[in-house]
């Protein structure tokens, strides 16, 4: 198998020197003009994870391999790097950060393993001189990097001690947003309400961003659910009263718990 996904790859870089050399539309791509493309696929990718569809899944695989590949290209044609020192240098961030694997340091948990990684990261951000959460990207959404930001001070024992800790102060949190001293103020509260409890998430072993998702969809299915009602009895979701709305949701709630 090893030598089939050799040949795959290989097979990927071939047409990705042929794309480049003989279309007019790959010719012309830049790592600006992909940058938008990608997330677009990224986020398609989460989407056939979320459906748990394989077959999906392994087509958006292949859309993202190829993004990597044509920014690998860009940049070797530009002579940056080649996609050879992309592979290597993950190659060689992985052996370093998992000593417990190539070296003779101990982890006996996936709790540990994850530890030993922040600390090796912090202990290289400090030989360099940069902060701790200098690796947070900027444009991560709101509630992931809200989440990695913590994940990352925790690394250096900036965190509360426990889960019930955290409450207290999303509820301490909660007091000051239903009494915000301004229009401003009662956005950052509200911010803060938010952070508080990605903490909590973060210490209950929950994923905040997975949380929201859920609830979206499930939110989706019912108000659907509430649309067919209505279009059941020819009657437009504009103009409904909000107690028939509050009866077909006790409705759709049965459908969708």
């Amino acid at each position: 198998m090893r030598a089939e996904d050799l040949d795959s790859f290989d097979r990927l870089l071939t047409i990705m020197d042929d794309l480049r050399e003989k279309c007019p539309w790959d010719r012309e791509q830049t790592i600006d003009t992909l940058r938008k493309l990608t997330i677009e696929e990224t986020y398609e990718l989460v989407d056939a994870i979320d459906s748990g569809d394989w077959f999906q899944l392994k087509g958006e695989l292949g859309d993202l391999f190829l993004h990597l590949v044509f920014y690998s290209k860009i940049a070797s044609e530009n002579n940056h790097f080649t996609v050879s020192d992309v592979l290597n240098e993950i190659c060689d961030k992985l052996v370093h950060r998992h000593p417990h694997v190539y070296a003779n340091t101990e982890a006996d948990s996936s709790e540990k393993v994850k530890e030993n990684w922040e600390a090796i990261k912090i202990k290289e951000k400090g030989a360099k001189g940069k902060s701790v959460l200098e690796g947070v990207p900027k444009s991560l959404p709101a509630l992931v990097k809200a989440y990695r930001i913590q994940e990352k001070v925790q690394g250096v024992g900036f965190d509360w001690p426990d889960a019930e800790s955290v409450w207290a102060k999303v509820e301490e949190e909660l007091k000051e947003l239903r009494n915000p001293s301004s229009r401003e103020n009662e956005l950052m509260e509200l911010g803060d309400v938010m952070f508080s409890l990605v903490n909590y998430a973060k210490h209950r072993g929950l994923d905040p961003e997975q949380a929201l998702s859920l609830s979206n969809a499930k939110f989706l299915k019912r108000f659907q659910k509430m649309e067919e009602m209505l279009a059941k009895n020819k009657k437009s979701p504009i103009g409904v009263k909000i107690e028939e709305w509050n009866d077909l949701w006790d409705k759709a709630k049965k459908t969708y718990s």
